[in-house]
């Protein structure tokens, strides 16, 4: 067999395919002789040369969506006109607004059902994302007094967890009216630590997510 000499071409093409397939069918409707079918071509052993499981295809689609959103993340971190305050909350709308959010909840992954996608998902959010992204930024507020914590690793890990599981109804099953609670309780609590960076205005694109989310159940 000829060595392919274009890998990334074949790797993005596998990723955007399957991310067509994901948003169409949904995560768990979709099978890997789905996308082989949709390559044009392209075998299963083109599939595994780059992906092990359809798991990982699903954190590729993922990091795609999201690249925009963390390079305007990253952008804010880097930016020296904000307080560690002003920062953390540009950071949390930038992620609460980005496009891909509603792309990822119309595939709808149930990660309950997916250990491998879920053990990736909390690896990039609580060892890769809290330490090299939030918790400078909260060091930073500690600098200038915008923030007050003593424990700005641990701080950085819980405000992941909270934010990137315990709100995503895609690892915690939950009804519209159920999200919006936890909501409003995340943004009390964080009241309380000094952190009033949640808006009443990102409960809009929230409710639209867990409606995304609620339509995906009822057809399955």
């Amino acid at each position: 067999m000829a060595r392919n000499k274009y890998p990334e071409e074949t790797r993005n093409l596998i990723v955007d395919t399957a991310a067509r397939l994901f948003v169409e069918k949904g995560y768990e409707r979709t099978s890997i002789q789905d996308i082989i079918n949709n390559l044009g071509g392209l075998s299963k052993g083109a599939i595994y040369h780059h992906f092990k499981s359809k798991d990982e295809i699903m954190n590729a689609v993922a990091d795609k969506l999201y690249a925009g959103a963390t390079e305007k993340m990253n952008e804010i971190v880097r930016r020296k006109d904000l307080t560690g305050l002003e920062k953390l909350r540009m950071v949390f709308q930038a992620s609460i607004y980005s496009s891909a959010q509603e792309e990822l909840f119309a595939a709808a992954p149930d990660m309950l059902d997916n250990p491998q996608l879920l053990s990736l998902f909390i690896r990039n959010s609580v060892q890769q994302e809290a330490p090299a992204m939030i918790q400078p930024i909260l060091e930073e507020g500690i600098a200038d007094g915008s923030i007050c914590t003593d424990y700005p690793k641990e701080l950085a890990e819980v405000l992941m967890l909270m934010g990137n599981l315990w709100l995503n109804p895609l690892v915690y099953h939950c009804d519209t009216l159920q999200l919006i609670n936890r909501m409003r309780f995340f943004q009390q609590m964080l009241r309380i630590l000094g952190l009033d960076i949640i808006d009443d205005e990102m409960f809009v694109p929230l409710e639209k997510y867990a409606q995304l989310y609620q339509e995906h159940q009822e057809r399955r």
